[in-house]
């Protein structure tokens, strides 16, 4: 963390990034002494409700974060920020978005946890907007003007008060992540072409119903790992048979994420089923002392590891990959399959993902996969709809960003082992790729034929 004190002193001069907590109510002016070098500005976690209108001169400056601030609208001195490509609001009071503010070269736009009843049309003069993040806001509709962000690729709208998924979002070329749970969208008066879906519910109607697990029945070991929606931790469970079995829990923060609500976290995770490439769920927590809420699942044994890192803020919407992983054919078509299976049952049950990256995906170099993370997931009917297909094709283009990545880390480049498979299964794979990535959504396939390309994949490379 950078102090003022710093920045007044000249110790930051040349300084591309800052960042600056440290209860401010105004701007400080300190900061054009960067203005030659500054590119990423993070006020987040301060007193703000303003910005400078001279903040364009920081000529240089990509992005700014102004979280946990008392901002009331998204400042308009943005717009003229001629650099400008991701700003990140959450958990401010905003209740405005002025046209000006949007800035013509924007990426990636955070308005997470505000007060927003609605969006200007002018938005749809985005055309480079790939991530757009609006859960916890009072949004009731989604100006049809947007569908002239045909870059838009991750969309997050949980816990607002839509009405509707309205047709031309589904279409939109390159949509891929979508989250929408925690709406009421049933009972809504969609115009034509306007599937309905119900709204998310606090529990699936999970068929067999999961044991609730007591939580005097739990031994806490290690935490494992922590994210934005609860914190993992190794755990001993004694079984009423006297057996004792080494699980993971999951405890659950229950506050707003950027995906979401963790309860829909969750009821996701109950409703998703036994899969080979899915964590097995054991059951629900019960009897937390805090009343915190649970889920008890299979300890993943070690040797497993994320396939990739998450986006940066470079890359915006894309994973980070190690620069010196390389795939086997055979492996990478093991876990196209295992991934694509495993997203046809969450389909066929009802749920959309939302989150389906290699960052959420663990991985053996064999080929095994598990895929995880159901953060961002919402339900739907799954009846085969209109509304049902359409959020299908739409994960089906999350697919293809995975698959291309997955060859591209094994195409031939005159190593032996990365080269294994013959030419007939790359090509095959290649285009199964292109036609999942097919900017008409309505041209891509479904994972159950995807499943079965991938299959005859596997066949042609001998595996």
């Amino acid at each position: 963390m950078d102090t003022l004190e710093q920045l007044r002193a000249g110790a930051l001069a040349g300084r591309r990034r800052l960042r600056l907590s440290c209860g401010l109510t105004e701007f400080p002016r300190e900061i054009f002494t960067l203005a030659d070098t500054l590119e990423t500005l993070d006020l987040s976690g301060n007193a703000l409700s303003a910005l400078p209108d001279d903040l364009p001169r920081l000529r240089r400056l990509r992005i700014l974060f102004g979280s946990n601030n008392r901002f009331a609208e998204l400042p308009a001195v943005l717009g003229r920020c001629p650099q400008l490509s991701m700003a990140g609001f959450r958990a401010n009071q905003i209740e405005r978005v002025p046209p000006e503010a949007l800035a013509p070269g924007l990426r990636a736009l955070v308005l997470t946890d505000n007060r927003l009843a609605a969006l200007p049309p002018e938005i749809g003069r985005c055309t480079r907007l790939q991530k757009l993040m609006l859960a916890g806001n009072e949004l009731a509709a989604l100006p049809p003007e947007m569908a002239g962000c045909t870059a838009l690729e991750l969309l997050r709208v949980p816990a607002n008060r839509l009405q509707a998924l309205p047709g031309w979002l589904l279409a939109l070329p390159r949509l891929a992540w979508l989250a929408f749970a925690g709406n009421p969208l049933p009972g809504a008066a969609p115009g034509p072409g306007t599937p309905k879906a119900p709204a998310m519910p606090e529990v699936f109607d999970a068929g067999a119903p999961l044991a609730c697990i007591a939580w005097d029945c739990l031994a806490l070991g290690p935490r494992l790992g922590e994210g934005a929606s609860g914190v993992i931790h190794q755990a001993l469970w004694r079984r009423a048979d006297g057996s004792a079995l080494p699980v993971a829990l999951k405890l659950f923060k229950g506050a707003l994420t950027s995906d979401g609500l963790p309860r829909h976290e969750m009821a996701a995770s109950l409703q998703a089923g036994a899969h080979p490439a899915l964590i097995p769920v054991h059951g629900r927590l019960a009897g937390h002392p805090q009343g915190a809420s649970g889920l008890v699942m299979a300890l993943v044994e070690p040797g497993w590891a994320p396939l990739a890192g998450p986006p940066s803020l470079d890359s915006c919407t894309r994973d980070v990959y190690d620069p010196a992983l390389r795939l086997a054919l055979p492996a990478a078509l093991r876990l196209a399959r295992a991934v694509a299976s495993a997203a046809c049952q969450l389909h066929a049950r009802g749920i959309n993902h939302g989150d389906l990256y290699a960052h959420n995906i663990l991985w053996r170099p064999d080929g095994r996969a598990l895929l995880g993370d159901f953060g961002a997931a919402s339900a739907f009917a799954p009846d085969g709809g209109p509304l049902a297909r359409a959020l299908e094709r739409v994960e089906v283009r999350a697919f293809a960003c995975l698959l291309g990545e997955l060859l591209a880390r094994c195409a031939d480049d005159g190593d032996a082992q990365v080269a294994a498979g013959p030419a007939a299964a790359r090509q095959a794979l290649a285009r199964l790729q292109a036609g999942c990535a097919a900017r008409e959504a309505r041209a891509r396939p479904r994972f159950a034929a995807v499943e079965a390309a991938l299959a005859l994949c596997a066949r042609q490379a001998g595996g």
